[in-house]
């Protein structure tokens, strides 16, 4: 019989992405007031170049941005953390003189060192529910020294450009856990 570890604590990843520009700045304040200063920031990505599936519903012209912070979370309080942003994605929606339909949408999930996660409101054969409506798949797994698609990960994530940042991540996570204490 295995023993129960608790899991150790993992890099919160988030994933961004409106047609307002003002919408990173106002999520990210909300954000690092919650989870502490950003550890990492990508480039902008044009998400729309990777699909249309928002273009009804936010406009053609979609920035994205892929950020992890600098505090480290529990896994559980994935859950937790979703819920949060989805109560972030309605309040942008109400202040925002943006008129798309859906002005804002964020993706968390964590990294660990071996996998990103992200949570979902959707459920689907590979999603495990967690809690409070919440689902979680894994969308890459990192072996063999990189990243590896699964068959459900979507192009962005397969991308060189969200692979090396989710790199860079894996690694800071890699250098927190090995740094002593302060």
């Amino acid at each position: 019989m295995g023993s129960i570890r608790l899991p150790k604590p993992v890099l919160l990843f988030m994933a961004v992405f409106s047609p307002d520009a003002s919408a990173f700045d106002w999520v990210r304040k909300l954000a690092e007031t919650r989870w502490g200063t950003l550890a990492l920031e990508s480039e902008t990505f044009a998400f729309e170049t990777f699909t249309d599936y928002y273009t009804a519903a936010m406009g053609a012209t979609l920035p994205k941005r892929l950020w992890a912070f600098e505090n480290l979370i529990m896994p559980e309080a994935l859950p937790k953390i979703k819920c949060l942003t989805n109560d972030w994605e309605s309040e942008f929606k109400a202040v925002t003189a943006c008129t798309a339909e859906r002005p804002l949408n964020i993706d968390p999930g964590y990294i660990d060192l071996g996998k990103l996660i992200l949570a979902s409101t959707k459920d689907h054969a590979h999603r495990i529910y967690l809690s409070e409506g919440i689902f979680a798949e894994t969308t890459l797994m990192y072996t063999q020294k990189q990243w590896k698609p699964l068959p459900w990960t979507y192009p962005d994530y397969q991308s060189a450009g969200y692979q090396f940042f989710l790199t860079q991540c894996r690694d800071h996570l890699k250098s927190k856990r090995t740094s002593p204490l302060k």
